[in-house]
């Protein structure tokens, strides 16, 4: 069978996007390996019908973690037999190519997950940014095929690089309310409006912060469920307000064990701030699972999110957006309970149309059948 490496710096244990398109490609007749890193607190993987590798270093964090990560990334995909290369964003995309310099009739494919060079934490770091852009400038241009998670970065790579860019968006595959545990097993109040905010990137300027501080004064429970590099701030201001009791943590979990909270959840926030252009044209997953687990969507201004609410009628866009104006739609939505329950009601239809199964299409023009 043709091989496939797919690689991403992530530990692979929640990265929902990248498992759909390896599955995908053992589909087209590839033998799929997946490699990322191990950190010291990554949890085992579960079974999956493709091979996975997890490279440890002893740095977990910084530009050391980067550089030291694509070395070892190179020369593990060097020395490694492959037909097709598939790089999942930008600090993957120089050990891909260098790898792929130097393999015959080996295809590199590049998958954009974001506007890396936009994101929060590297528009404060011009130095460190313009690393990253010049290794993007001097990759991108020579890259046959790239496609990425929406039309709005599609635009912008296309225009900067003149480039055919194919859109796949993030959209989460048909999900089913099947052997769902009951909220008490879950540490679920039973008598109380949930209100979640869940994904594998609860990071800085995704609206954690006025998340918590909305829930001085309502009467419902929020829950974080996934990770990211402000939850621990979130826990400590959590304490400072006590507000143990109305502000629930649960770390990551699995796919269908993250749709199970999401499903007993009546409304789902997706807060990215448009001060970057990263998350200005983002399209974050977690619209999508909230649709397929029936939960309504509070979200901020962002262009392609607005387009997916406003469409279907599922939702509300809070603007301005800060903790006040967040806590005053909360409180709108959780007083009308027709209109929430409208609004979930119409996920419905939009998850009927909204599916992984149609979104996938365009990847079988990008990876035919092999084999």
């Amino acid at each position: 069978m043709p091989k496939a490496i797919v690689s991403v710096t992530n530990d692979l244990f929640t990265d929902n996007r990248v498992n759909k398109v390896c599955l995908f490609l053992t589909e087209q007749g590839y033998d799929v390996l997946l490699v990322g890193r191990r950190r010291k607190l990554s949890k085992p993987l579960e079974p999956r019908p493709y091979s996975t590798k997890r490279i440890k270093l002893l740095i977990e964090k910084g530009a050391a973690f980067y550089a030291f990560f694509n070395l070892r990334l190179f020369f593990y995909l060097l020395f490694k037999k492959a037909d097709l290369l598939v790089s999942n964003d930008l600090d993957t995309l120089l050990a891909n190519y260098m790898a792929s310099r130097f393999k015959r009739n080996c295809r590199l494919v590049y998958d954009s997950h974001e506007l890396f060079t936009e994101v929060p934490e590297l528009i404060d770091r011009p130095s460190v940014q313009r690393i990253w852009l010049r290794i993007e400038e001097w990759v991108f241009p020579k890259l046959e095929t790239v496609y990425t998670v929406n039309g709005s970065i599609a635009e912008i790579y296309a225009k900067k690089y003149d480039k055919k860019i194919h859109v796949v968006r993030n959209v989460s595959p048909k999900w089913e309310a099947k052997d769902v545990p009951s909220k008490e097993s879950l540490g679920l109040p039973a008598d109380k409006t949930l209100i979640i905010m869940q994904g594998a990137g609860i990071n800085v300027e995704r609206g954690g912060e006025e998340a918590v501080e909305a829930m001085k004064d309502l009467d419902a429970v929020l829950l974080f469920v996934g990770d990211g590099d402000v939850v621990p701030q979130l826990i400590e201001r959590v304490k400072e307000l006590q507000l143990e009791a109305k502000v629930l943590f649960f770390g990551k979990r699995p796919f269908h064990e993250m749709m199970c909270y999401t499903y007993h959840a009546d409304i789902g926030l997706t807060l990215d701030k448009p001060r970057s252009l990263n998350y200005k044209f983002s399209l974050p997953n977690k619209v999508f699972d909230y649709i397929h687990a029936r939960t309504a969507i509070v979200a901020t201004e962002i262009r392609e999110v607005r387009k997916v609410v406003e469409k279907y009628q599922i939702g509300e866009i809070v603007e301005p957006f800060s903790e006040e104006t967040l806590a005053s739609t909360l409180q709108t939505l959780i007083a009308d309970k027709a209109r929430l329950e409208s609004m979930k009601e119409n996920t419905v239809s939009a998850a009927a149309i909204e599916q992984w199964e149609k979104e996938k299409e365009t990847l079988k023009i990008i990876y035919p059948k092999v084999g």
